[in-house]
């Protein structure tokens, strides 16, 4: 039987915290920020969980996470 892979772009995205929960970073941060406020800024920073409804493909993507 062949090793399952893991997709290579997820796993440059998430990353499986011990207690389950999938960890993610924020997206429209990366550029064209002069047009964004500094609120919507501020609120992109730091690390999310992924949502449960999304946790199940994002497990399937990561079989060894």
């Amino acid at each position: 039987m062949p090793k399952m892979k893991t997709k290579s772009g997820a796993k440059k995205r998430f990353v499986v915290r011990a207690s389950g929960g999938i960890k993610r970073g924020s997206a429209f941060k990366r550029h064209i920020l002069t047009k964004k406020t500094t609120k919507s800024k501020r609120q992109l920073r730091g690390v999310h969980t992924v949502h449960a409804s999304d946790a199940k493909s994002v497990r399937a993507m990561l079989p060894n996470g």
